[in-house]
């Protein structure tokens, strides 16, 4: 089963197949996947959000759309996690000839492509808008994967690294922003089942020099681009693979994000929440008059509010903005109720005022 519905706001984010829309689960923040290949973590996903072979289509080779699921069959689920900047993959494939003995791209490869921003356009040099700089080494630097990333994931990766990143970022691969597992049974040339488990982080800016580079900040409800190949090779010998299975429709996706289609960062599923959760944030609009604009953050049905300033006086406001008479180190508490019931959120001492 697929995720994907009717995107009618996305007809003018310039993306691929523009009637789609696929989805990105959340995690919650107790259940965050860990890297080891293994897939018991992803049992809570819903098989809504698996994306298989019924999406991709053959866009290089001519052997046609009708996939056999006996030669080749994937599926994959993507993850998030509020406040990580990091998209997290489950990969799960089935080969009957599993190519991965040489040291070269020759490999059977899982390609991503991400666009944390959906700033669209060529993102590889040989797609420079500039034909005369193309061939130029300079613009891999400045220009190649900066603004979206490419990853050449091998499947399974023996005696290499577990992707090339094709761009002038190859510190992205690695942790703290991206890591992978693999669990598989099988030798070069054999069939079977690979599971493949990573998550790496998307970059609004990804120069060389890592201390300049910018993460997409990836939140609730927000698009990006996205699309991935599924390149199968199925000869030792054999200089091409032998299918290029692609999500975007649209070979160019490799190097061009305006052809990627769009995934949705979804809310955390209600099953996964408690039906009234209290939680609010709080901003100190001035300290030298000690004025603080509280936000309910609440989930749930809610139908009343009792903030507690911690200096004996209360607000029944949702979003109160209270003035502290003295200085002190406050605990304040949100009280939420709803019909399906009530909790509560306090923070010590993260409102100090001088």
């Amino acid at each position: 089963m697929h995720s994907m519905c009717l995107l009618i706001a996305a007809v003018g984010l310039g993306l691929e197949r523009p009637d789609v829309e696929f989805q990105v689960f959340q995690f919650p923040a107790d259940q965050i996947p860990r890297i080891d290949g293994d897939s018991v973590d992803w049992a809570i996903v819903p098989d809504s959000y698996a994306i298989g072979m019924e999406q991709l289509r053959e866009t290089v080779t001519g052997i046609g759309d009708k996939h056999d699921a006996k030669n080749l069959d994937v599926s994959v689920k993507v993850g998030w996690v509020k406040g990580l900047n990091q998209l997290y993959f489950l990969y799960e494939a089935q080969d009957d000839y599993w190519d991965f003995a040489r040291g070269d791209l020759h490999n059977d490869i899982f390609e991503v492509v991400i666009d944390g921003d959906l700033s669209g356009g060529p993102l590889i040099r040989q797609m420079h808008p500039n034909e005369k700089l193309r061939d130029k080494l300079d613009t891999h630097f400045l220009f190649h994967g900066v603004h979206a990333q490419n990853y050449h994931i091998f499947t399974p990766a023996e005696g290499k690294d577990w992707t090339m990143v094709w761009g002038a970022q190859p510190w992205i691969k690695d942790l703290p922003y991206a890591n992978a597992a693999y669990k598989y049974n099988f030798k070069h040339g054999e069939s079977g089942k690979l599971v493949l488990e990573f998550f790496v982080t998307p970059f609004d800016y990804a120069p060389p020099d890592k201390s300049r580079a910018l993460p997409s900040k990836l939140l609730e409800d927000k698009v990006i681009g996205m699309s991935w190949a599924v390149l199968d090779y199925d000869d030792e010998k054999a200089e091409r693979y032998a299918g290029f299975w692609n999500l975007s429709h649209k070979t160019t996706m490799y190097g061009d994000a305006s052809d990627l289609v769009a995934f949705r960062l979804m809310p955390i599923e209600k099953h996964l929440r408690k039906p009234v959760e209290a939680d609010w944030s709080f901003q100190i609009v001035s300290q030298t008059d000690r004025v603080v604009a509280f936000r309910d953050r609440s989930y749930g049905k809610i139908t009343s509010w009792r903030w507690d300033f911690g200096d004996d006086t209360t607000s029944s406001e949702r979003h109160p903005t209270h003035r502290y008479e003295d200085p002190g180190e406050f605990i304040v508490t949100l009280y939420v109720e709803g019909p399906e019931g009530k909790a509560r959120r306090a923070k010590i001492w993260d409102v100090t005022l001088p």
